[in-house]
Formats: structure tokens, C-alpha cells, sequence
């Protein structure tokens, strides 16, 4: 599938309302199951993606459209939200998610991006050259992998509960 705006702008509206369905008002013992040692719970993946929404994908699209001197984008702190939300209810994350993604997607739509500007590019500090087109693209699938995480993680909370059925159920296996 090649990359279009409008579809892309129409999965990331999405996004809150799905983290919303899952998680809101579940308790705790859903949201703060892991994988394992130095695993994300879906309390933890939330928070990362408010990360996301505050310090990556508008900001590096800014870059990349100001076509200044240095296109440079900022490291990603990929680990930022495990300081910063210990203690706050995942009630305040999913809100905060779901305000800072209304936001950004309001200000991704006054842009008014032509495929021209689509086109443009920065410097991703590992991945060098990327174009405004495929840092949007990466906001979806970026959002599109951690739900699958959350509900990954989530199943497997029961891996031993559904006893031989597990043989059935490949996603207790990724």
C-alpha cells in the first residue's frame, strides 16, 4: 500500500479510541502486566506513545518543512516515559494521549501538505535521509505495532490460564 495522508490522518484519529476501548477502566493487574525483565507493560506503552506525541512526530515534521540549515532531528528518547509517569493513573495517560494526538493531527491538517512537501527530507540520527512521507507512514505503523503489543502483552497475562488451548493461540508465542 502506498503512503496517503488522508488514510493515514484517519488511522491516527483512531488510536485514542482503541486505547480507550481496551484499557479504560480495566483493572490494574491488565494494564501493568509485562513480558517479562525489561518488557512493556500497556501502561508503559501508553506512555511511550504520549512521548511520541510530544517530542517526535510533529516536532521532526517541523524540521523537515522549515528546511532550515540543519535537518537534524533530535535522538528519541525511547525510555523517557518510564521516569516520568510513575504514579499517574492510566486513567490521566489515556487522556493526555487522547488530547496531545488531537492536537498534533489539527496542526498536521493546517499544514495543508502537498505531495511536494511530502517529499521533503531531514536527517534521522540513525537511519539518515528520511522524507516527511515516511516519518508520517512510521506515525501509523508506529501506532499500529504497540496496540498489537497491548494486546499481545495482555493475552499473554493468561498463557497458563487457558491450559492446552495454548497450543492454539500463536500470539502467546511472539
Amino acid at each position: 500500500m502506498n503512503f496517503d495522508l488522508v488514510n493515514s490522518t484517519a488511522l491516527l484519529k483512531r488510536t485514542p479510541d482503541v486505547l480507550d476501548a481496551l484499557l479504560a477502566d480495566l483493572p490494574t493487574d491488565w494494564s501493568t502486566g509485562n513480558e517479562g525483565p525489561d518488557t512493556w507493560s500497556p501502561f508503559d506503552i501508553v506512555g511511550h506513545l504520549i512521548d511520541g506525541e510530544e517530542t517526535d512526530w510533529m516536532a521532526r515534521a517541523k524540521i523537515i518543512l522549515a528546511q532550515g540549515p540543519s535537518r537534524r532531528f533530535e535522538p528519541f528518547d525511547r525510555f523517557r516515559h518510564l521516569n516520568v509517569n510513575k504514579g499517574r493513573p492510566l486513567k490521566d495517560l489515556l487522556a493526555r494521549f487522547r488530547h496531545l494526538r488531537e492536537r498534533n493531527l489539527v496542526e498536521l491538517s493546517a499544514l495543508k501538505l502537498t505531495p511536494a512537501h511530502l517529499d521533503l527530507t531531514g536527517e534521522h540520527p540513525a537511519l539518515g535521509t528520511v522524507t516527511l512521507a515516511q516519518l508520517l507512514a512510521t506515525w501509523v505503523a508506529h501506532d499500529l505495532g504497540h496496540i498489537a503489543q497491548i494486546t499481545r502483552v495482555m493475552a499473554k497475562q493468561y498463557g497458563a490460564a487457558v491450559g492446552p488451548w495454548e497450543a492454539y493461540l500463536p500470539v502467546l508465542h511472539r
